[in-house]
């Protein structure tokens, strides 16, 4: 699979690269601060590793808003909502599969705080490269819909987190080439299709 990961990556970045030299242009343009926005991960075995965005966000502003992005969160800027919205601003983590820190597909990764509350069970998607996308984001994404309230976080972890977790472990016991390759075309037709809620009673209906 890591040939495939490197094929597909090079390619990717290849032909994306105009697209993506539009976007860095517009992020820079749009407010303040980096292109890229570096966050830290727990890659397998939970190794920490720096995964690259186009950064969505303010920097600007006063103190530190949640580790959760939820529904209308004021320091996401127009030009940010935009790529939030069409996954433009997960473009850069190519670069990360191509590093061998991610896959193309695997389960998503998640921040060192939130792996802590991991069950045991749970802990097994940890055995495997987390990847760019999964079933559980082609089910699940506009997730930032899912999450309103005054604490996004909660919401997460108490609602979202654990069906995302029970996908991506189903997912598991199935990986094969041709899975992944069926995953990323579901992940390009996602991105076209009518918006899928996240269900815990279908898990592997995903295909769907």
């Amino acid at each position: 699979m890591r040939a495939l990961d490197i094929t597909l990556s090079l390619l990717a970045l290849v032909v994306l690269a105009p697209l993506m030299l539009v976007v860095a242009i517009a992020v820079k343009c749009s407010s303040p601060g980096p292109v890229l926005y570096r966050a830290q991960r727990s890659g397998r075995y939970g190794q920490v590793f720096t995964l690259y965005k186009f950064r969505s966000m303010r920097v600007d502003l006063p103190g530190r808003g949640p580790r959760i992005t939820g529904s209308g969160d004021p320091r996401i800027t127009r030009v940010g909502r935009v790529l939030r919205n069409t996954k433009l601003d997960e473009l850069p983590q190519f670069f990360n599969a191509l590093k061998g820190d991610m896959s193309l597909v695997g389960p998503r990764p998640e921040d060192p705080k939130v792996v802590e509350t991991y069950s045991a069970e749970q802990r097994r998607v940890l055995t495997v490269k987390p990847g760019i996308t999964s079933p559980a984001t082609v089910l699940n994404r506009h997730e930032e819909e899912l999450l309103t309230g005054p604490d996004p976080e909660e919401t997460y972890r108490r609602d979202v987190l654990p069906v995302k977790l029970k996908i991506e472990l189903e997912y598991l016991e199935r990986r094969t080439v041709v899975e992944d390759l069926r995953v990323l075309g579901h992940t390009i037709g996602a991105l076209f299709a009518r918006r899928p809620r996240l269900d815990p009673d279908r898990g592997s209906q995903w295909r769907i």
